[in-house]
Formats: C-alpha cells, structure tokens, sequence
C-alpha cells in the first residue's frame, strides 16, 4: 500500500541548559518559526515535568502563536495527571484565542510519573486517592464546550456588567481539536470511544506483540473500532528522523554513535510495563524514504510527525527539518500549503 502524506507536522523536545533557560526557550520559538518558513503544517512540543524542558505547554504556545501565523502549534501530550481540567481549560481556551484557532491539544491521563515527589505539592488529598482515569478527559472536554454553569439564572460579573457564568474565553471548535497520545489498547480504545483524534508516537506497550510496528497496528484497529458511526477524526504518526545526506564526517559519525546508544532499547520490550521503542530512521534520504514507505503505520494515516531527536546540536534540527521537507516528504505525496495571494 502506498505511502500518502497530507499532514507534515514536527515535534521538538525543546530542552535548555538548567541555567540558560531562556537562550534555549528562544531557539525552540525560532525553530517554530523557521519551520513555519519551510511549509511545515504544524509544530507540537513535548511537555515534561521536573527536566529542564517545556513544563508548561500553554504558556510556550502562548509565546509561539505570537512569533507565528500560520501553522498548528500542538502540546504532546500535556499529562491531565499534573492538572485541574478546568483550569487548564481556561489556559488553553485563552491560548487558541491568542493563536487565532490554530492550537491542537494533546493529552494524556494516569497517575503523574514522579507522583512520589510531586504529590504533595499538587494535591490536597492524598494521591492515592485521586481519580487519573479517563475521566479526566471527559471532564476538560465538558470545560471546553463552554456550557453555562450553575442554574438558569445564575450571573457573575463586576459593578458594571454581569454575566452568565462559563468557561472565558470561550474557543468555539477547541473541543474538536483533542487529541490522545496512545500508547496500549485500553488508552486507543478510550480515545475512540470519546471521539478524540490519535497520537502514535514511537513508544508502546507489548500487550499482543512484541513487534513494534504490530502493536501500533493494534492500537490503530482498536481505536478505529471505537470511533463512533460516521466520526471523521485525523490520526497522526511520530518517528523519529535523522537523515544524514550531506554531512561531514565528524557530524555523520555523532549522529550514528547517537542512534546506536539508542538502539539496544528497541529491540525487546522493556521494565515491567513492556515498553517498546520504534527504531530510529536514520540514513540517507533514499534509505529513509524507503523505511516510511515500508512503514505499516504510515500505509494507513495520512500525517507525519517528525519527531526531533534529545539533545542534539540546534544546527541538526534546522538541518532535519530542511532534508525532510525539501526531499523526504515530497517523495511521500506530501504537497505544500498553497499561499494566500
């Protein structure tokens, strides 16, 4: 089956030296905005708690959607664990509006990783006995719909104006742009069920398979047998991307020590969870458009995410990026977005 990408979107870890925060916040925003440049259709960041990295994906959005104009700005995934879902239904609902409708929220739940550390400072109640189920995506979906709270005749306000109370700003359309980053069956079939669209990125458990490629596939079917009747929803696959045409030999041989420190991890599940790792694509543009049209995932979706690999030199991405959209995705039916006049 033939490879046929509409969507060409990127995904940067957007780290930073612990004590220049700030150099390293700017260079994730010009790389946003340079990709923006480059045609690509969407920018999604990683949101992590307790590294230096994106520990707030609305308030970096927020900045990114004001260096931008164009292209979808996605948080992936934002752990519903650390949140009040309607809290953070305000911050995003506020963020889509400073983007003018350009924000695509992905989530996750379950319980925090690091809940050991973080618990009490996050809850009032002891964690264990906080609900992090599915729910909590229900929950910020019922927020982002905006309905009026409280009873037919119930306002807030100031001295001057009073309103009905509800969720402000309201985003009209932010509710259909969810997404959830799966990982199992039980989180693709939830996702489904709920109507949200799909994040498949390059981990997942071993459940049925211990082939990667073949338990992404499962998830895949399971969350697509859970959609209901009729729903359109947009599904987007991530792997990891590091061509190496043109590079010196010293660039070439970084990339490669990189990739092969990485490689022992994919190739059986890991920890008691049975986590998988997709193998990195790495090579030349031709040994990497072979690998995505042999892709079992990407013969079945139509979006692409490139996903920017940890800690590389800030030239490597510019470079990534420029490779896979000039000569990497065209040859996989990807077309740029057509300008305005």
């Amino acid at each position: 089956m033939a490879v046929q990408l509409r969507h060409l979107a990127f995904l940067t870890p957007g780290s930073y030296l612990p004590e220049q925060p700030r150099a390293g916040l700017d260079a994730t925003l010009a790389l946003i905005a340079f990709a923006e440049q480059l045609g690509y259709d969407g920018a999604w960041v990683r949101h992590r708690h307790l590294e230096p990295g994106i520990s707030s994906a609305a308030v970096f959005l927020a900045a990114a959607s004001q260096h931008t104009t164009r292209i979808e700005l996605g948080s992936a995934v934002i752990q519903l664990g650390y949140e009040t879902p309607f809290r953070l239904a305000e911050d995003l609902s506020l963020l889509d509006a400073l983007a003018g409708g350009r924000l695509q929220i992905g989530v996750s739940t379950g319980a925090p990783p690091h809940g050991e550390l973080v618990g009490p400072l996050l809850y009032d109640s002891d964690p264990a006995r906080i609900d992090f189920s599915h729910g909590r995506v229900a929950r910020l979906l019922e927020a982002l719909r905006g309905e009026p709270l409280g009873a037919a005749d119930a306002e807030v306000g100031n001295a001057a104006t009073r309103y009905r109370p509800r969720l402000q700003p309201h985003a009209p359309g932010l509710v259909d742009r969810v997404w959830y980053g799966a990982g199992s069956l039980q989180s693709a079939r939830s996702a489904g069920e709920q109507g949200l669209h799909l994040l498949l990125g390059n981990v997942n458990r071993a459940e049925l398979s211990d082939d990667f490629f073949g338990a992404q596939l499962q998830h895949l079917q399971a969350y697509r047998a859970a959609l209901p009747v009729g729903s359109a929803r947009r599904v987007a696959v991530g792997r990891v991307l590091v061509p190496t045409e043109g590079v010196d030999a010293a660039t070439r041989q970084r990339i490669e020590a990189f990739s092969a420190q990485r490689r022992a991890r994919t190739l059986a599940p890991q920890g008691p969870r049975r986590t998988m790792f997709a193998p990195d694509v790495v090579g030349s543009t031709a040994q990497i458009i072979a690998r995505l049209q042999a892709d079992p995932l990407l013969q079945q979706v139509d979006e692409l995410r490139v996903e920017l690999p940890y800690e590389l030199p800030e030239q490597d991405y510019r470079r990534i990026l420029t490779t896979v959209i000039e000569d990497i995705a065209p040859a996989l039916g990807w077309r740029a977005p057509a300008r305005a006049a």
